[in-house]
């Protein structure tokens, strides 16, 4: 089943849940009294992982909803500041700025990993080029390679893909791959960098147009795109992301995913955090994101 479908279906699934199957007006559980409402917002690289675990742990508990939405990490990250969602689901770690305006706000935001993923290079399957150092992919994306034969592909212009700016996905790009983790660097995207609203929207950039370049979170790669094997340096092994490689520390990019609350949880949102922790890693690696060990 794609992607696409298996967001579909559960969304209609948390949906069904997060109303308890009840009659039209009714606000309580299966069982007795009101729902206890969990709201969680943030990273459109864990929106369907997110999900994913709502669905499960509201079919478990049918006392508590628990609504998901995306709209990228700064998104959700300023909306755990202003006290708007109980969860921030987040691609990227809180900025030191961000901090500093939740603590001025009166709230001091709590770090939670919960699951790890590897950022996937991809192009379209007609694309001769199968492997990059991340010094190229580096030049390609700040727009000091801008052909494919530059890198023994065709002769043919190379189109970039990206996430938003207010993705953590974009942010992690720049800072570890175009900028290759170094804080004095200046380097950008270039400008003719196309920002694609949604990992959707460049995986359908990449299946039909065979001069693309995107990256995304594995989770997110389908089998109609190509997938490219990444060196740390030129004479350095070139290896292709998977869980075995994230775990064992030999592909390049990978990263941890956050959840951030204001303050230490309590109650149902600490109960929800343990078993996304624990019995919930089970789903982590079936939707393609590398479980907690």
């Amino acid at each position: 089943m794609s992607r696409k479908l298996v967001t579909l279906y559960t969304l209609l699934i948390v949906a069904c849940a997060a109303m308890a199957c009840a009659e039209p007006g009714s606000t309580t559980g299966a069982d007795s009294g009101p729902l206890r409402a969990i709201e969680n917002k943030g990273s459109d690289t864990l929106v369907n992982l997110a999900l994913a675990w709502a669905e499960a742990y509201m079919n478990l508990h049918r006392e508590i909803s628990i609504s998901v939405t995306g709209g990228g990490s700064g998104t959700g990250i300023a909306a755990m500041m202003n006290g708007t969602v109980d969860i921030a689901n987040a691609s990227r770690e809180m900025k030191a700025e961000e901090v500093a305006a939740a603590e001025a706000n009166g709230i001091s935001p709590v770090e939670h990993i919960v699951a790890r993923d590897a950022i996937a290079v991809v192009v379209n399957p007609s694309n001769p080029v199968d492997r990059l150092t991340l010094s190229q992919v580096s030049a390609i994306y700040s727009g000091q390679l801008t052909n494919w034969s530059q890198l023994g592909g065709e002769d043919r212009p190379i189109v970039l893909l990206s996430r938003e700016s207010n993705s953590g996905t974009y942010v992690y790009f720049l800072e570890n791959v175009i900028r290759l983790g170094r804080s004095e660097s200046q380097l950008l995207f270039s400008p003719d960098t196309l920002l694609m609203p949604s990992s959707e929207g460049i995986s359908v950039e990449v299946r039909q147009n065979p001069n693309a370049i995107g990256y995304d979170g594995l989770g997110y790669v389908t089998a109609d795109q190509k997938v490219i094997a990444l060196a740390v340096d030129a004479g350095m092994p070139y290896v292709l992301p998977s869980v075995a490689t994230v775990n064992d520390g030999s592909y390049p990019v990978s990263r941890p995913l956050f959840m951030y609350t204001a303050g230490e949880p309590e109650g149902e949102i600490k109960e929800y955090l343990h078993w996304i922790l624990t019995e919930g890693q089970i789903l982590t690696g079936e939707l393609g994101f590398v479980p907690l060990q």
